[in-house]
């Protein structure tokens, strides 16, 4: 029921889903409440929150403890962000998948980074062998990380998702895409849900629905703000001995208290 509901979320025309992005339940149950219609997870703000950098360094276990425990705190659709697969070995990656989604996870983003492009094509495929509902968001990374010239990068981006369409992709992903004319000829010429992400520079959402963009993701941005402002209150008590005025609020104790669920 919630994988159908997650995949119709990317056929709307004109509306694409505004993903949030949470780093464990209570974040999780928060943006649901403020009106998220699905939650992803961000790797690099899992990683944070359980003490780790980000880049595929995050034990298996505690990404699935956080995937359990957040799919338990919701009622939307949940999405994982598993990185690389954390292997570069397709048959473990499938294995991981597989322990995804028993979690009840009904997608996942998966990247290229720097790799060869068929190492996440293998991937794909073995991940769909696993199952042949889950939501696979292919990222590339050609623009994220700049990983050939500027004037390749739309042609370059277009071969890879042409490569994860035919290995099973469910949606293209491509971080740092800014140009509005080049996310819409990725959209027109990719045959699946395009899926951008929350950076200076983006179009405006009004625009990228112009576009044909299916999803807009806000990666790791919502967690970096509160780290952020979690260094800032700290540094503040320990000087003064006060939280000052972003501590009150309309979310006391009671009322975030009781937002949880309670099993």
């Amino acid at each position: 029921m919630l994988d159908r509901i997650f995949h119709a979320l990317h056929q709307m025309a004109g509306e694409p889903l505004v993903l949030p992005n949470a780093w464990d339940a209570g974040s999780a149950r928060m943006l649901e409440h403020a009106g998220a219609k699905a939650i992803a997870t961000t790797s690099a703000g899992v990683a944070w929150a359980h003490g780790y950098r980000d880049g595929d360094l995050l034990p298996n276990e505690l990404l699935l403890t956080t995937l359990r425990s957040t799919v338990r705190a919701v009622a939307v659709p949940v999405s994982a962000d598993i990185e690389g697969g954390y292997s570069n070995d397709p048959a473990a990656v499938a294995e991981l998948v597989s322990r995804v989604l028993d979690a009840g996870v009904v997608g996942i983003n998966i990247e290229d980074g720097d790799h060869p492009v068929e190492l996440l094509a293998a991937k794909i495929e073995a991940i769909r062998g696993k199952s042949s509902t889950l939501f696979v968001n292919a990222r590339t990374d050609v623009y994220l990380f700049q990983l050939v010239e500027p004037e390749r990068r739309l042609e370059e981006t277009l071969r890879r998702a042409a490569i994860y369409k035919a290995a099973g992709a469910s949606g293209i992903f491509v971080p740092a895409i800014l140009n509005p004319a080049d996310i819409k000829t990725v959209v027109a010429e990719v045959g699946l849900p395009v899926n951008v992400l929350a950076l200076p520079g983006v179009p405006p959402l009004a625009d990228l629905a112009g576009l044909g963009v299916a999803r807009l993701s806000a990666g790791s941005g919502i967690s970096r703000e509160v780290f952020r402002l979690t260094a800032s209150l700290g540094k503040r008590f320990l000087s003064t001995g006060t939280l000052g005025e972003e501590a009150t609020s309309e979310w006391t104790y009671a009322s975030i208290n009781n937002l949880m669920p309670i099993c």
